[in-house]
């Protein structure tokens, strides 16, 4: 509409210039309408592409936030299990492929969704994409949120290829209590939280 206005006041006789005005004044009020309109639909999607960014980084990203570090997940133990299981059914040893298949397929779903999130005080079991809550834990009981000032000890089994992260904590119970997770994380990233935040582990980490 507004090439079409121009295109007409273009073509009209000299005598209408108040005609001519009109037009002007119409197509200054249009344009500052659409120039105000397109600025804020800029700074708009500007703000939603910034807090879009500002989500993806805290999920994916080491640092979500100041003292806050998330390892980044790691598929490579499900996806052994699954291909030694592959393995076995090829053997028709279906009887041990079971088992084996299934443990790949429940990691495989877990690195998904669990995230170990370590914040300034305290290392805390989160799932999904937005760290949320993950309740009680089923085996002992309690939060699954553990301060660093209760760590007795931990370790990270094997060095060039992390299976199980393992520690003692005495917050659960006074006597302490032991807990065995499988490295579904980045294993290096996982070891380097670990020491800044738990103090060095005597005979685990992996070799650079």
């Amino acid at each position: 509409m507004q090439s079409t206005l121009l295109s007409v006041a273009r073509f009209l006789p000299s005598q209408n210039k108040d005609v001519c005005g009109i037009v002007k004044k119409f197509h200054s009020s249009f344009y500052g309408k659409v120039g105000f309109n397109g600025s804020v639909r800029r700074r708009n999607i500007y703000n939603n592409n910034r807090r879009s960014h500002l989500i993806i980084s805290s999920v994916l990203g080491r640092k979500i936030k100041k003292d806050t570090v998330v390892p980044d997940p790691d598929y490579r133990i499900p996806i052994v299990l699954l291909g030694f299981a592959g393995g076995l059914v090829y053997a028709d040893n279906l009887l041990a492929a079971a088992p084996v298949g299934l443990l790949g397929l429940l990691l495989l779903f877990q690195t998904t969704r669990v995230r170990f999130v370590f914040d300034n005080e305290a290392l805390e079991v989160k799932v999904g994409e937005r760290l949320e809550e993950s309740g009680e834990n089923v085996f002992v009981g309690g939060k699954n949120r553990w301060k660093y000032s209760t760590f007795v000890n931990w370790e990270l089994w094997w060095p060039n290829f992390p299976i199980l992260v393992y520690f003692k904590e005495r917050q659960t119970k006074p006597e302490g209590q032991v807990h065995f997770f499988p490295v579904i994380f980045n294993g290096k990233q996982l070891y380097d939280v670990m020491v800044e935040r738990c103090g060095p582990s005597k005979t685990s980490g992996p070799k650079d």
